[in-house]
């Protein structure tokens, strides 16, 4: 323990002694002035603020960045609400449309055509009818007895001797046509005013429609405008005509589409069952180069057929048979040597399906169409349903209705109006299509004898509703509401309507003319009337009576 002291005792003496600050050294060195630490304190504080202005310089460009970032972000996250709020104004405004179209097919299903009231008609009359005088009832039924009834009495014995002509015709073109090659020709239909019993202006021409088929193996498969979900307005009311093998199947096989090779083989179709060449399609009256059926060669082929079966039979008439226009394929007129002539329309048509729906090629005398910019193109006439859709209606209606004579009246002052200031764009089509839409829209008591004058008014308030919106639907494509006794092929029942008066929006110069031409008609309705009517005791007015449908 002593020695352990003494130990210590001894370090720190010779620490002690050792000191330079206590006892220098006379060879040490002399330590640094005080302007030497002082310069180095003031280098090293400059380099220390060049390293501060370094890092603050660093952390700066850090903050800028992440601000740079922050600010991206907030850009990402704008553009993604925006976005967002974009896409959701987006679907609102498809749901919008969407409940619109919705609301448009449920009011065109509940409202077809809307017919509206008396007063509703009026306040879009607007000065149509004022200053108008319109004949009473008596006038009407004096009007109508001897003026209409007085001229169609010999209507009934006319169809029967063309009917009976038509039906002869056929046949022996039946016999001068080769089964094995040419068209098979069906059974003559009469349609339009005269089998309707409204047709009242001379010169009183029938229109048959001869349903046509193409020979064995093949057949025709037809397709209209509403098969299709791309086509236009323009294509609405018409259709083309494919003349196809009957063993086709509809699609077409890719052997037709794609070229194969010669040690390729299709596995459903034959070398022997390839489709004909171009001219033995011509000789099925197809377009040039196409499987399509054409009109004007149909127009050509039915006339020379025509005239092949005249030539055969002529011999047992005493009379001559001429085509009375060229561009239509069956407009025939009969010349009795007495110098008195009947004129007629045999039509050739293709059936749709199997329903009373027929592709036709020409209208007869009619405004209806314009001219089609294709011969492949066809029109779809409904007049065999027309027609049944009258006869189904009229065994609801009181005895003797007025429907059938508003139409023969309105026909026969319209008529006499165009023959004073030239035609117009209305058509009797025209006409007999507003009487389908009221008869549908009005119950059966409105159509009593005694109200011929109220429903008169209603078939001329009605068109100058029409005229004024340029809008006339046409009865059945479109038309949900159709009897389901008719049988209408439901394809066409929800089809978009087609608008009559469609040209009219093309075309404003006809549309003023029609327009200027109605309500002249109008003004001049009680003139025209009366100048053929035979005044008759108000005993004899009562009723009106007419020839059965």
């Amino acid at each position: 323990m002593p020695v352990g002291i003494f130990r210590v005792c001894l370090v720190v003496i010779t620490a002690i002694v050792n000191h330079p600050l206590l006892f220098p050294k006379e060879n040490g060195t002399v330590p640094e002035n005080v302007e030497e630490i002082i310069q180095k304190m003031k280098e090293r504080e400059a380099s220390l603020r060049l390293e501060q202005l370094r890092l603050e310089q660093e952390i700066a460009d850090q903050e800028a960045t992440q601000k740079a970032v922050e600010n991206a972000a907030e850009v990402v996250e704008g553009s993604k609400e925006e976005k967002v709020r974009w896409d959701m104004w987006t679907a609102l405004s498809m749901v919008i449309f969407l409940l619109i179209e919705l609301w448009r097919q449920d009011f065109q299903e509940g409202n077809w055509q809307d017919t509206g009231g008396e007063e509703d008609d009026m306040a879009v009359l607007g000065r149509a009818f004022k200053g108008v005088s319109f004949p009473d009832k008596a006038v009407l039924a004096s009007f109508y007895e001897k003026r209409i009834l007085g001229t169609t009495g010999d209507v009934a014995r006319m169809r029967e001797m063309v009917e009976g002509f038509a039906d002869d015709l056929l046949e022996a073109l039946r016999s001068v046509c080769n089964r094995d090659a040419d068209m098979e020709v069906e059974d003559c239909m009469g349609v339009g005013s005269m089998y309707e019993n409204w047709r009242v202006r001379k010169p009183f021409v029938c229109d048959l429609i001869v349903p046509f088929a193409p020979p064995e193996p093949y057949c025709f498969r037809c397709q209209a405008w509403c098969s299709s979900d791309s086509s236009s307005p323009d294509e609405q009311g018409y259709g083309t005509i494919k003349v196809c093998r009957a063993d086709e199947d509809v699609t077409g096989c890719i052997c037709d589409k794609t070229k194969l090779g010669e040690d390729m083989l299709c596995l459903l179709h034959s070398q022997t069952n390839t489709t004909r060449p171009s001219s033995e399609m011509e000789d099925l009256l197809c377009f040039k180069n196409t499987q399509y059926l054409d009109a004007d060669q149909v127009m050509k082929w039915f006339q020379i057929a025509v005239t092949k079966a005249w030539n055969r039979i002529s011999h047992k008439y005493e009379f001559d048979l001429s085509f009375s226009l060229l561009d239509l394929p069956g407009a025939l007129k009969i010349k009795f040597r007495s110098g008195k002539s009947i004129a007629f329309n045999l039509t050739p048509v293709v059936q749709y399906e199997n329903s009373d729906v027929y592709f036709i090629s020409h209208f007869p005398r009619s405004g209806l169409a314009a001219e089609l910019p294709s011969s492949t193109r066809w029109f779809l006439t409904f007049a065999v349903y027309e027609r049944r859709f009258i006869q189904l209606v009229s065994k609801t209606l009181p005895a003797n209705a007025c429907h059938v004579s508003c139409l023969q009246i309105l026909s026969f002052v319209h008529g006499k109006q165009c023959s004073l200031t030239g035609p117009s764009g209305l058509s009797n089509y025209h006409l007999k299509t507003v009487m389908l839409h009221l008869l549908q829209a009005r119950s059966s008591q409105d159509w009593a004898p005694e109200k011929l004058e109220a429903r008169l008014q209603d078939m001329l308030k009605y068109l100058e509703k029409c005229l004024h919106e340029k809008k006339l639907y046409h009865f059945f494509i479109g038309n949900g509401k159709v009897p389901a006794e008719l049988g209408f092929p439901i394809i066409f029942q929800r089809a978009e309507p087609l608008n009559l008066f469609r040209p009219f929006v093309l075309h404003r110069d006809i549309y003023r003319k029609t327009v200027d031409t109605f309500h002249e008609m109008l003004r001049n309705m009680s003139a025209l009337i009366n100048e053929y009517t035979v005044h008759i005791p108000l005993a004899h007015t009562n009723g009106i009576r007419k020839e059965p449908l």
